[in-house]
């Protein structure tokens, strides 16, 4: 229990130590426009970078600290042994027990950080121009997503408790098979059902630019479905793209903020960007990776809740399954840590080749890069992270660096 709380606090220590010299780096540093920025960047834009990355790094790091000390007083404090107690008295019922106790835990996450979400959104992206949301559309997307998130909950507790019941030697395979069936579900479905609760989807229409992306496309051998719109500008003014769907059939959406900056070869080209994820078949390896990883997890956490260790170890009484769980997904997040840098490195691979594949299919390759320093004007990036956070956390490559290589690769492209 002791080694477990230490190991724990070092892992909270070295990332929190991440984020102070990163942001230390960024004020030795943030006051340089880099080579090839200028016209797009300048002195008032990089002030504003920079004390938005400070004010949003910080906020962050009370938002990580006040969550890591909710989460020791829960597990060492002995409330974890009365919740799971209390649960129990309720009813006899194993499916019943775990359903309710996963998802009173599930509310009582959410509502702590809703002051944080709170402050977040009406204080911080306020006060950068970002926030376009009002009162009442946070609080409608809170109760949207908490009935959304809930009917999905019940029916992944219950389904995998009664798995576990039904097969108590086999249920860390059938459990495993089940969640995968299920993610894969809700890829197919997300963008039909869930995500036009929130948003509004309009097909893009009249300028010829969805004939373009679509022969873009065809040059790659993509079929799309359709390009839509969203209207994102209802919630925010940061900027995106994306795809969705799986298989042969794709939507591609575009945030309505995107249409509004960029010029029509730039979409192109951020487009191109994404399709060389699906050519270099990024999504499906890291898939793969993904579910690799899960089903060893899962064989682990079915030998350890056997061996009924961390029930010792935490001095839980009786029957623990429940809290056991819950303790095995705290250990598993100290275990990720180490790996984080790895998988950090995997994504920048990834979005190297894909950067890539787009300056040989858009039809004017520098465009990327003017995209992509638009795209870190508009969302306030930092232009100077330190590189040991940046190899840890990054999943793209600083931008900077990112825009230098597209610039070189488009200078000897054909």
């Amino acid at each position: 229990m002791l080694i477990i709380l230490i190991v724990y606090l070092i892992t909270l220590v070295l990332q929190y130590w991440l984020d102070i010299i990163n942001i230390k780096h960024m004020k030795k540093h943030g006051s340089k426009v880099p080579a090839g920025f200028e016209g797009f960047i300048d002195e008032t834009i990089l002030k504003k970078i920079h004390a938005y990355t400070i004010e949003h790094n910080t906020f962050s790091l009370f938002e990580s600290l006040f969550s890591s000390m909710v989460t020791l007083l829960f597990l060492y404090g002995g409330l974890l042994g009365r919740y799971a107690s209390w649960v129990s008295s309720l009813t006899d019922s194993f499916i019943l027990q775990g359903t309710i106790f996963f998802l009173f835990l599930s509310y009582a996450s959410s509502l702590l950080s809703v002051p944080f979400s709170l402050y977040n959104t009406f204080r911080i992206e306020n006060k950068y121009g970002f926030n376009t949301m009002t009162p009442k559309i946070w609080l409608t997307d809170f109760i949207k997503s908490t009935l959304i998130s809930s009917v999905l909950m019940i029916i992944v507790l219950v389904c995998g408790l009664w798995i576990v019941l039904e097969s108590p030697h086999l249920w860390w395979l059938f459990v495993w098979g089940f969640f995968f069936i299920f993610s894969i579900f809700m890829m197919y479905i997300s963008p039909y059902v869930i995500e036009p609760l929130f948003n509004k989807f309009t097909p893009l229409e009249g300028d010829g630019l969805e004939k373009k992306i679509t022969a873009m496309m065809q040059r790659t051998g993509i079929r799309i479905s359709r390009v839509f719109t969203i209207d994102a500008s209802r919630r925010s003014h940061h900027t995106n793209a994306y795809f969705t769907g799986l298989g042969r059939t794709k939507r591609i959406v575009l945030y309505d903020t995107l249409m509004s900056r960029m010029e029509e070869h730039e979409v192109l080209a951020v487009l191109a960007h994404e399709a060389g994820h699906w050519k270099k078949k990024h999504v499906l390896k890291m898939i793969m990776v993904f579910e690799a990883l899960s089903l060893a997890g899962a064989y682990v956490a079915f030998r350890v809740l056997k061996s009924g260790i961390l029930a010792d170890i935490f001095g839980l009484p009786g029957n623990a399954f429940l809290a056991e769980l819950v303790i095995l997904a705290f250990v598993f997040g100290i275990v990720s840590f180490p790996v984080t840098p790895l998988f950090s490195a995997i994504s920048r691979r990834h979005e190297r080749e894909a950067d890539r594949f787009a300056v040989g299919l858009a039809p004017l390759p520098e465009a990327l890069a003017t995209s992509l320093i638009k795209l870190s004007k508009d969302n306030l990036s930092n232009l100077h992270p330190h590189p040991l956070y940046a190899a840890v956390y990054y999943s793209h490559p600083p931008i900077v660096e990112r825009v230098r290589t597209i610039r070189e690769l488009a200078a000897h492209s054909p």
